[in-house]
């Protein structure tokens, strides 16, 4: 056979295997399953496949036949109407099928709907915010611009109205509530298991000292690093002796002072970090300690001391209670218990704790999986299950406490000092324009 013949007889065979498929398995594939013959309009028997009735206009009809008169192959189908179509059985399932999908889709969705409406009630603040900042813009360029023409005195007073009208802008960014936390970041390896570390969210600018207290008990040295950069990459350090050793890893350094909870005890210590005095000291009446009523990772956590936006706070848990968590907001001057609040969280189920802008947040843990599961706004005295998972790099959480400030989550985490973001969902104060 010469090479042109050969390449009709693969193309003839085929095309044959084609048309037996399409005359075979076709109607399988459309749910046919009855065969007749009938004559075709050339006088030639073409097998015919179809539902019954046999009525074409009624039912899929299937023809098919090796060969026309020109030696073509030819498979025919023929559909039955569209409206026959929407009373076929497998129709109204597959509309039934696609009904319920959008339903569940829909379903999905409508939880989004009070977003969407408070999005859209601040879209014209968030519009204004950005209209100020950029009449700050030209002002600082007006400002640069005219820099050769103004007398000290007068630069400075308008620096400082620049100031003043750019941090009004930014008081107009509201407390957030807490929608994710960035993988964490490792700062140092350094110290025990457990303990904790610092900085101070009310420091002057310019001071950027980290403080460091190892352990959760029988210690009362604390360090001090001048900066973040010499925290991470050096050992020098000047030493602060309290004046009683602390319990647990709830310390805080706010404002110039340390507060910590007396070792054995519900006393609540104010101590100045630069005269290394004590200004004040409280007890926190029912308040369990020594072990009481503890994290779940014990270590004697029982008062946890902690600052967001709105000042101080301490978490804790008493018998009146049943061992749940207690939060009180404390005046960081007299210790003075402003308000509390009984939550109906178990204490010792409580990895550990942090607050951001009056809302506790609890994780379930403390080692392995690690996720923020609730949280309790003081503002409405209300809680809620949450699910924001975060990365528990070491495997032993012992401190975990939010800067407001840095808008940063500073943690202790089996001997290393780690950082993790937090992410904020803002809404804009409309009193504050």
């Amino acid at each position: 056979m010469s090479v042109p013949l050969l390449k009709i007889g693969v193309v003839l065979s085929t095309m044959a295997m084609i048309t037996n498929w399409m005359s075979q398995t076709l109607p399988s594939l459309v749910g046919l399953n009855t065969t007749k013959l009938s004559a075709a309009s050339g006088g030639t028997l073409d097998r015919s496949t179809g539902v019954l009735p046999t009525n074409p206009e009624e039912s899929w009809q299937v023809y098919s036949s090796a060969q026309d008169s020109e030696g073509r192959c030819i498979c025919t189908v023929v559909a039955p109407q569209q409206t026959m179509c929407s009373r076929d059985a497998r129709t109204k399932q597959l509309r039934q099928l696609l009904e319920k999908a959008i339903k569940a889709k829909m379903d999905e969705l409508r939880p989004l709907i009070p977003v969407l409406e408070e999005y859209k009630a601040d879209a014209k603040l968030v519009l204004q915010f950005k209209e100020e900042v950029q009449n700050l813009t030209s002002v600082l360029n007006e400002l640069q611009e005219e820099i050769g023409a103004y007398d000290y005195d007068e630069l400075q007073s308008r620096v400082s109205n620049l100031e003043e009208r750019l941090r009004a802008c930014m008081q107009k960014l509201a407390c957030g509530k807490l929608t994710g936390i960035s993988d964490p970041v490792t700062i140092k390896t350094s110290g025990s298991r457990f303990g904790s570390w610092m900085t101070d969210p009310l420091a002057p600018e310019g001071d950027n000292r980290v403080w460091y207290m190892d352990g959760y008990h029988n210690n009362r040295f604390v360090r001090e690093y001048r900066s973040m950069l010499a925290f991470m990459t050096t050992d020098n350090f000047t030493s602060h002796r309290l004046p009683h050793p602390w319990s647990g890893t709830g310390q805080v350094v706010y404002n110039g002072s340390i507060y910590f909870n007396k070792f054995q005890s519900h006393i609540v210590i104010r101590f100045d970090l630069k005269t290394e005095t004590i200004l004040k000291t409280r007890s926190l009446d029912y308040a369990g300690y020594n072990n009481m009523y503890h994290y779940a990772w014990g270590g004697h956590s029982d008062i946890d001391l902690m600052v967001d936006e709105n000042g101080l706070w301490a978490v804790y848990a008493t018998n009146q209670n049943a061992g749940n968590i207690v939060i009180s907001k404390l005046d960081p001057i007299s210790l003075q218990v402003l308000q509390t609040w009984n939550t109906s969280y178990p204490k010792r189920s409580a990895g550990e704790a942090f607050i951001i802008c009056g809302t506790l947040y609890v994780t379930n843990g403390y080692s392995g999986g690690t996720k923020v599961h609730y949280a309790y706004q003081t503002n409405a005295s209300t809680y809620e299950y949450i699910d924001i998972p975060f990365q528990n790099k070491y495997s032993h959480i012992s401190m975990l406490d939010y800067n407001p400030k840095d808008r940063a989550l500073y943690a202790w985490n089996n001997g290393h000092q780690i950082l993790y973001n937090v992410t904020l969902f803002h809404v804009i104060r409309s009193d504050e324009l």
